[in-house]
Parts: structure tokens; sequence; C-alpha cells
């Protein structure tokens, strides 16, 4: 592994203190990533009570497993991320599959649409959290202020190609949350070890 492969320092000493049964490293790992889980665990979920459940739920996880990330797969944040996907899908299934075994309304390939829609939903929103603050900062111009690409640049301070360019960035980046929503499992932010 190159030096640029490396995986961020920060990542590999967390690892590690999980590893040890830091109980601060917990802590610390929980003030990072709490709301990043929790809006993740609310999107897919639309539930406020289901998403505290699921931010227990990965948090516990983590601290049972910590040896179950791999620095070398990639950053902690999309392992995190991740793992929350893949456990409010799994809360969503279950969930809708005992409504509907109640008599509830719907098909399970409703259900199927429903949990899709969800993830591609919550991989927008990590995409969105994650992107580079001038990236986020221009599309929310754009579409949550209503301004043209001329409007953002001078609210932005930068050039009209320059305002571009960041739009034309972000819609990309955005474009791929549906394009890797995949099965209705895949997970979000595209770390590949997932465990």
């Amino acid at each position: 592994m190159t030096t640029q492969d490396a995986p961020p320092r920060w990542d590999r000493k967390m690892q590690q203190r999980l590893a040890r049964g830091e109980a601060a490293a917990l802590g610390e790992l929980y003030d990072r990533f709490a709301s990043l889980v929790h809006g993740l665990a609310h999107r897919v979920l639309g539930d406020e009570r289901a998403a505290d459940a699921v931010t227990r739920e990965v948090f516990a996880h983590v601290w049972e497993n910590p040896d179950a990330y791999d620095p070398k797969q990639g950053p902690l944040r999309s392992w995190v991320a991740t793992l929350t996907h893949r456990l409010a899908v799994r809360r969503l299934r279950a969930t809708e599959t005992a409504a509907l075994a109640r008599g509830g309304l719907g098909t399970t390939e409703e259900l199927e649409r429903k949990v899709r829609s969800a993830s591609v939903a919550a991989r927008a929103d990590y995409i969105v959290t994650s992107m580079p603050a001038p990236l986020r900062a221009a599309l929310d111009l754009a579409y949550f202020q209503r301004r043209d690409y001329r409007q953002a640049a001078a609210d932005l301070g930068v050039t009209e190609d320059e305002a571009r360019r960041r739009l034309r960035l972000g819609l990309q980046l955005l474009a791929t949350a549906h394009d890797a929503g995949g099965p209705s499992g895949a997970p979000p932010p595209g770390y590949g070890g997932a465990r």
C-alpha cells in the first residue's frame, strides 16, 4: 500500500483503541459520527425512535466488533455509514414485512421499492454531507436558495466558470446516489468491507 492509499491516521488509531477496549474511544467515535448515523438511519426509516434504536445498535456493534473494520478497506466514516445503512434497511424490511404479514396494505414489490428509495435518499444525504465544502456551498445556493450559476459565483466570490464547475461536480457526485443503489440492500457509501 502506498502512502497515498494509506488509511487516515485517525481511523487506524481509533480502530486500535476500540480493539483495546478503550471506552473513551467509543465516546469519541460517538461524538464524531452520532449525527451521521442517526441522520442516515432516520432517512431510511422515517421514524425517530427507530433511528435512535439503529444508532444504539451501530455503536454497540462497533464496540463489540472493533476488528470488523479494516482501515485498508476505506475510511472509518464510510464503514460506519455502511453499517448504519445495512442495519436500518434490515429494520425497515422487518417492520414492513411484519406489517404485510398482519394484513397491512402493500405488496413485497412495494416494500422493495420503498427500501430502494430510502437507500438512494440515504446515499444522497451521505454524499452531500461528505462532499467538500465548496461543492456543498454551490449546491446549497443553486438548489435551496434558487441561485443560478452567475448569482452563485457572486455569492461565493468565484468566477462563473468555477461556479459552474462546482455545480457540475456536485451534481455528478449526487448522480452516483441513484447509480450505486444497485440491489435494494446495497450499502450507500461504497465501502466494500461491511460485515
